[in-house]
């Protein structure tokens, strides 16, 4: 699903726009780097991997998977990129995603971005359930979401393919109706 207005970003040096195909190679570029890898369960070879993902994402069929680009405006890059993996609109809900390049963690950026997107799905896209799935192991993945105000609602044993092996994922989800976390 193309986002034509994404939510403003109050963050200075940075702004979120549709992903583009242009954004391919530098998104895959941090992707496949090691440290992000293991904290994921994307199963890229090769930049073309990304294409089905693009071809989803300007789906303009209901439920369709969106995306944004995290744009560093400073350097003019690709800093990292959130979205929805999935939407119901019949249930009102998505699963949210986001992934970072290694330069960009531990600035709070993540967090900023979850919850802007998270509070922008609520109030934009009428959403009244916003979930969040974590690999097992991936503790700052886990800190974002706590943070926005995400409850931890269990284990989701052997829940999606990591590489071929099937992995553990720790659900989480806010509701609409939840308090809004202080920031």
């Amino acid at each position: 699903m193309r986002i034509e207005s994404p939510p403003w970003l109050d963050l200075p040096g940075f702004a979120l726009r549709q992903i583009e195909r242009a954004d391919r190679q530098a998104w895959y570029d941090y992707l496949s780097r090691p440290e992000v890898h293991a904290r994921t369960s994307w199963n890229l070879r090769r930049p073309e991997d990304l294409d089905p993902l693009f071809d989803a994402f300007e789906s303009t069929l209901a439920g369709s998977p969106c995306r944004l680009a995290v744009v560093d405006t400073n350097h003019d890059r690709l800093a990292g990129t959130i979205g929805f993996h999935t939407l119901s609109e019949v249930h009102r809900n998505g699963e949210i995603a986001y992934d970072l390049a290694p330069d960009y963690w531990g600035r709070g950026l993540a967090t900023r971005l979850c919850a802007t997107v998270t509070r922008w799905s609520f109030e934009r896209l009428g959403l009244i359930r916003v979930q969040g799935t974590v690999l097992v192991g991936n503790a700052p993945s886990d800190r974002v979401l706590l943070k926005c105000g995400f409850q931890r609602e269990g284990l989701l044993r052997s829940f999606r393919l990591v590489r071929g092996t099937p992995g553990d994922f720790t659900l989480y989800a806010r509701l609409a109706t939840d308090p809004v976390p202080a920031t």
